[in-house]
Formats: structure tokens, sequence, C-alpha cells
């Protein structure tokens, strides 16, 4: 029932590319783990913040006693204890472009009240029948453009791609407006290009009241209108949530799974004998998902405020200084992980930290799952013999932050 009369705008001007801006927001490091490895050398809390450490990016609450967290038992304590650690630390920024309804900024109680609605939505048995009805459908829409030319550039033409759209199609949008709805959805993190995100977030935000809207007039199955008309103990959600809740969606579940997807594909390419075992057996899919979000999430650190005066490692945190946890550090810790810098689907299975722990765990993660699974097997069914092209460069990860190789050249066929 899409709805042609709502239409999306553009940035100005549309030269303006969004997905340039990783380098100057999340660094254009290859390896930042033996750093983060030296920092758990010096102690689990240190004074000074992790951003610094490679000289990147901007940072929010510059009067702010700033701390980062790589301990692994503190990592969890922080996450986890609400009391404490406070989510006000996001409003500086993603409380400019989300919205200051959204969740990722909110404690409890109001957190937990308006989570309970989205976790409705988001439950898995809802999830799984979108991955017959929306995801694989997108997956081989996207593979058809390349299935037969032998070769590929997986992220420019398949993992950016796909997620978004996935998206897309779950809320029910005209097709003509999903690359500008892409552009938008990343331009919302780009902080360090001036009045990019906030221009991102209006007119995400005017798009988004105009579908509300419409939806609520004439109801569909599709996302929105099942946010819009769901109710948990006999309340809705406020239009602020649900407007700020509809842009962070883009980023949740799209550009987070994309890095997720590049990841994954990365890491298997490079260590060919585990993605050989995968052809041999997809039971093998979902531990090298794990692996792969735990080896290098896509977002290795998340941020915290001290609610009250505090001890934290040893260390005296004074209320209102702004924590960097580093879960990056937890999925690498050595006395956690054999060999943790090794990647390896065949190792034991434990949690990691890739959607954060405690009340603000990703709402998202059983739809970023079934994302992942699915290209894995679109991928084996229809590429066969995937290797790395040898006549082009290999992918490469980078970030401090935000992790994404730009380019994975593959070939694929005799």
């Amino acid at each position: 029932m899409a709805t042609a009369a709502i239409r999306i705008e553009e940035f100005d001007p549309p030269s303006y590319d969004p997905f340039t801006s990783d380098e100057a927001n999340f660094g254009d490091i290859a390896d930042p783990y033996p750093a983060i490895h030296a920092m758990r050398a010096e102690g689990p809390v240190l004074e000074g913040d992790y951003c610094s450490r490679f000289a990147v990016g901007s940072t929010p609450h510059p009067e702010a006693k700033r701390f980062i967290i790589v301990g692994t038992k503190e990592i969890t304590e922080v996450l986890t204890d609400q009391t404490r650690f406070s989510n006000a630390a996001y409003r500086a920024n993603l409380g400019t472009t989300f919205g200051m309804g959204s969740i990722s900024t909110m404690d409890n109680p109001e957190h937990g009240r308006f989570r309970k609605i989205f976790q409705k939505i988001f439950l898995p048995q809802h999830v799984r029948t979108w991955g017959d009805s929306i995801v694989d459908p997108v997956v081989h829409d996207l593979m058809d453009a390349f299935v037969n030319k032998g070769e590929a550039d997986l992220v420019q033409q398949f993992t950016q791609l796909y997620p978004f759209e996935v998206i897309y199609r779950q809320l029910d949008l005209p097709k003509d407006d999903v690359r500008t709805f892409q552009r938008l959805a990343i331009g919302q993190t780009d902080f360090m290009t001036a009045g990019r995100a906030q221009e991102a977030a209006r007119k995400l935000g005017t798009y988004f009241e105009a579908l509300v809207d419409e939806r609520r007039r004439n109801p569909g199955d599709d996302l929105v209108s099942l946010l819009a008309n769901t109710e948990v103990d006999g309340e809705y959600l406020p239009d602020l949530v649900l407007f700020s809740f509809l842009r962070q969606l883009m980023n949740a579940a799209g550009d987070t799974t994309y890095r997720g997807t590049s990841i994954l594909l990365t890491a298997l390419l490079q260590n060919p004998d585990q993605l050989d075992a995968i052809r041999k057996d997809r039971a093998l899919i979902a531990p090298a998902i794990e692996e792969a979000l735990r080896w290098d999430g896509p977002v290795l650190m998340q941020t915290r405020m001290a609610a009250v005066d505090t001890t934290l490692g040893g260390v005296d945190i004074p209320a209102g200084s702004v924590l960097d946890v580093v879960a990056g550090a937890a999925n690498r810790d050595p006395d956690v992980w054999d060999d943790p810098d090794k990647f390896d689907i065949f190792r034991r299975r434990d949690a990691h930290w890739s959607f954060s722990r405690g009340p603000h765990i990703c709402v998202g993660q059983h739809l970023a799952r079934v994302e992942m699974t699915r290209a894995m097997h679109a991928v084996l069914d229809n590429l066969p013999n995937l290797r790395l092209d040898p006549d082009k460069p290999a992918p490469q990860v980078r970030g401090i932050m935000m992790r994404v190789p730009e380019h994975i050249f593959v070939r694929f066929g005799d």
C-alpha cells in the first residue's frame, strides 16, 4: 500500500555523499585491537576518552570528566547497572538527530515502558516471518544484478544496500525514494560535517510525521502501521518516541547490519577453510555470525554517563562523568576467549557484547541475525566457488568505533 503522495526530501546539495563520512567520524584505522589490548594492560578503567587515543572524531560533553572502560567485569557492570550509569550521555549526539524521544537516550522506568511496545513487534516469531516475505526477495533482487557476471563488489553491490531495502519494504514505502532514504539514514551520524546530521534528522522527521498520520488513517500490515497502532498495557507510543524510533531504525537495523554482514563475509573469505566448512554444513552459519560479531563487532564502543558518584574498577568516578565503554575490549579479552584475535567459527560459543547487555540490549538483534543468516544462504546458493579476487585489493575492515570494509572484491563460478 505504498503511498506515493508522501515524498522524501534529498540532501541540499544532492552531491553530498554520507558514505564518505566514515573516516572523519569513525577513523581509518585497520586494526585498533593492539591499542585496545594496550589499554587493558594499563587497567580496567582509564582516565581520558577513547577517540582521543586514536586522534579521531569529535567528543560530546567536552566539559565532562571522561573515562575509558576496557575491563570485561567493569564493562558488564556499566551496561547492566542503570541506577549508577545512565544513557543520558547519548542526548548530546544521538538525541540531536534521532530525537530526545529515542529510547537510546532514556533510562528506566521510562525506557522500559516504551521498550515493551517495541519488543512486542520485534519478537523472534514475528521477525522470522519477515525472512520469507521481505528479506529473501530483497537479497535475490540485488543478487540478480551480478549473479551471472562471475565477479562483484559485495559491499557496493550487496551488503551496503540490502538492509535498507529490507527496512524500506517493512515500512511499505515508494521504491523511488529508497536511495534518498538510505543516504539520509547514514547522514544522521555524520557529526563531523557541519549541519548534515541535523539536516538528515529534520528531513526524515518530516517524512515520518506525514507517513504516520497517513497510516493511522489507513492502517496496513506494514511496520509503520504496527508501531503506530500497537499498545501495551493500554498505552500507545507517543509521536516523539515513534518518530525517534523510526529514525533510529535506519541505523540500528540498517547501518549496523550492513557493517556486520560485511565483516562476516570478509572474515570467511580470509579464512576459506571455514567458508568451505559452512558450505558443507549450513548449521555452522549461526556460530559464524556470532563469531563475526564477537571478533570484530560493527560497534566497538558504547557510551554511558555516571548518574551518581561511584567507584568502578578501583577508580573514583564523579557524577556526570562520561564513560566510553569499549565492548570490543570484552569481545577480545584473553581471559574470556582463547586466542581472541583469531576468527574461529568452531570456538566455544559464549555471549558477546556486540548487542550490548542489560536494559539496553539491542531490540533489533533478532532481525539482524535473520538478515545475516538469509544473506549467507543466498551467497552459498548463488555464488559457487566464492573467493577473493586476486587482481584487486583485499578487503580491509576499518574504523575505531563503527567498523566496515569499503570493498569486498570477489570472483565466483568456475
